[in-house]
């Protein structure tokens, strides 16, 4: 199984961004489609967004739409969530996996954090 390791997060104002990576221990050029989660505290894990094997953005979760980007680079094992006029709402762990997540273990995860 290729597990993940997200990086990236942090402590922003409203209005500010984040790039968030996801790096995975192999290659992930035959997993279709992954996807960026994210769990509040006292929430369930939620879907964020999911790309396709071919950079197609197949789900963006709707509150997060126009301000949110997906990317992933096969070539270098890499997946990618910008996060831009981020919003006290959008603070959370955030975590990448296959979409579905299957049995894969998830990871730590990174902590965003958006408050003034």
């Amino acid at each position: 199984q290729v597990q993940f390791v997200e990086s990236g997060g942090g402590l922003v104002h409203p209005g500010g961004s984040l790039t968030l990576s996801c790096a995975a221990s192999g290659s992930i050029s035959s997993i279709l489609v992954m996807g960026w989660y994210r769990q509040a505290p006292g929430k369930e894990r939620d879907l964020v967004a999911a790309i396709t094997r071919t950079n197609f953005t197949n789900y963006m979760l709707a509150s997060v739409q126009g301000r949110f980007t997906v990317s992933r680079d096969n070539a270098e094992n890499t997946v990618y969530l910008q996060m831009n006029n981020l919003k006290p709402e959008d603070s959370a762990v955030y975590y990448c996996n296959t979409q579905p997540p299957r049995d894969n273990p998830w990871g730590q995860g990174t902590q965003v954090t958006v408050s003034s």
